[in-house]
């Protein structure tokens, strides 16, 4: 039997429609900044195959794209533009700086009074955003018409959360921080005897005194929930949700938490069924560079090129520690990459390139690259990981100080204070990072440890999203713990109820006997 020409196109389309058709809708509600860099790529993938993206962002968004043949936009626009923008980062990082140089103490007490200050900031926005959607019924009549199978949203602000409750929608997470610390403590059982809160700086081996602070940080962040962040959306559950409803629960009730971690960077710790480890989903095989960057990589000779970002939020350091550092980059054998947005260095040497953008996955896999000097960002951890290339860290803000530590104590980077660095200190850091054998050693350790898995944290994400498709939802990997109220979870009612028991069984007995002692007494003293 012969096929023309016209019949296989006919063939052909019609498998592609097959296939369009077999895809599900997916609505997305990301986080801004850095979190969508990693979001992107698993719509990307999603969109590879064949599902339907809607994303919903705000009209004063940084990062995400008013025009992508990815998906297509539901842009909501906000009477409020509020305060959060990427200037802020600027001052988030003068105001860092200056914690860094106060007494232990004292920076703990003002670094809480600033997480105060950003929870209420960016709830605040999370609050404008998610009322201004539910009081258009316009739009939300449209959103329910859509027939959506699924939310994919990152839940470090909940308006993806409540959105996807008010439209009743199963849930799949792309998530690493909640509310006011780790997601997985939300979830999953999570001592601070030995799981480090953020901004600890301590490992899952803690002494008695640093045991005794990170519990203190540990209640601190239930204060930071409970009388910071779910008083700013009592009053929007109280219009658009039936009476009773808890956004705690809500955000607990997700069907799968694509968990941003690998247990090779990240400490071990207890786990739940609904879990699943995507750490490093972002990172790929490095693509050739244009031929003018290569040309640059290829004249480092046997020397190598050591590469430098500060990721998307914060694009410079303040003027004095940027002249420090390129100061000692001019004093290497090595070539440097430097991703940079501002005036140039004074003390830039000949063997520094600045630009304003850098395929960073690409150079960092690529075999002249020796080393990478980051800010802590978990995007370039991985990507590290993943390329088998030892890190010189400056941490600046939020959660960076923590991932430096992590990396630390595998033995694959050194970390710096970036407060007080001076131009030798960093010069002689670098160094060592590059002429110990230790830290590569270490790393690609690690990086062959990260690879040597059944499936690749992409594919694994895809696949429990199309799950929750295929199945509606996967509230069968859901633990009954997650809806049970706090006193009732530790058990503190079974022990209050068999307390009393106990109480009753021994004051019982005891007060008969003084009782029936009394009544002798008295029998003896009328005789």
């Amino acid at each position: 039997m012969e096929v023309n020409a016209n019949q296989l196109l006919c063939f052909s389309c019609l498998l592609f429609l097959m296939g369009c058709c077999s895809g599900g809708k997916i609505l997305v509600f990301p986080e801004d900044g850095s979190h969508w860099v990693n979001m992107q790529i698993i719509l990307k993938e999603l969109h590879a195959h064949g599902h339907s993206l809607t994303v919903v962002r705000p009209s004063r968004s940084w990062y995400i794209q008013d025009n992508s043949p990815l998906y297509t936009l539901i842009n909501v626009n906000l009477a409020n533009a509020g305060d959060a923008n990427p200037g802020l980062f600027e001052v988030l990082l003068e105001r860092s700086l200056a914690l860094r140089r106060m007494t232990p103490i004292l920076r703990f007490f003002e670094e809480q009074k600033d997480v105060m200050t950003i929870l209420k900031l960016f709830h605040g926005g999370a609050l404008s955003i998610i009322s201004t959607m539910l009081d258009d019924a316009a739009l939300m009549e449209k959103l329910q018409d859509a027939k959506f199978d699924l939310m994919l949203t990152d839940p470090a602000f909940p308006a993806g959360v409540l959105l996807a409750h008010y439209l009743h929608l199963p849930m799949v997470y792309n998530v690493r921080w909640f509310n006011a610390g780790d997601a997985q403590m939300a979830v999953a059982p999570s001592t601070p005897s030995y799981v480090p809160m953020y901004n600890s700086l301590f490992s899952d081996k803690m002494n008695f005194l640093q045991r005794t602070e990170n519990f203190l940080r540990y209640m601190v962040s239930l204060l930071q929930e409970q009388f910071v962040i779910l008083p700013i959306y009592d009053e929007l559950l109280k219009r658009h949700f039936p009476p009773g409803s808890d956004l705690l629960t809500m955000q607990r009730s997700a069907d799968i938490w694509l968990m941003r971690v690998d247990f090779i960077f990240e400490y071990p710790r207890p786990s739940m069924p609904n879990i699943v480890y995507i750490g490093g989903f972002q990172c790929r095989p490095a693509k050739p560079i244009h031929s003018e960057l290569e040309e640059f990589m290829q004249s480092s000779g046997d020397h190598g090129v050591v590469v430098m970002s500060l990721g998307v939020m914060v694009t410079a350091l303040p003027k004095q520690i940027t002249e420090a550092i390129a100061a000692a980059f001019a004093k290497l054998p090595q070539k440097v990459i430097w991703r940079y947005v501002g005036e140039r260095p004074s003390t830039l040497g000949n063997n520094t390139l600045l630009l304003e953008w850098l395929p960073q996955n690409n150079l960092l896999g690529h075999p002249k690259t020796c080393a990478f000097v980051s800010h802590g960002g978990t995007n370039g951890i991985y990507e590290a990981i993943y390329h088998g290339i030892p890190v010189l860290f400056l941490p600046l803000l939020f959660d960076q100080f923590d991932n430096a530590i992590r990396l630390k104590t595998r033995g694959a980077a050194r970390v710096l204070e970036v407060s007080t660095l001076t131009s030798e200190e960093f010069l002689e850091a670098l160094k060592d990072v590059i002429k110990n054998q230790s830290y590569r050693s270490n790393i690609q350790k690690l990086s062959k440890l990260h690879r040597d898995q059944p499936l690749s944290p992409l594919d694994s994400a895809i696949f429990w999203i199309e799950y929750v498709i295929r199945h509606k939802g996967a509230q069968h990997l859901l633990s009954e713990g997650n809806r049970l109220p706090w006193y009732s979870y530790h058990n503190l009612d079974v022990l209050g109820f068999l307390l009393v028991i106990i109480l009753t069984v021994i004051c019982v007995p005891v007060y008969f006997v003084k009782c029936m002692c009394c009544m002798t007494g008295r029998k003896q003293k009328v005789e």
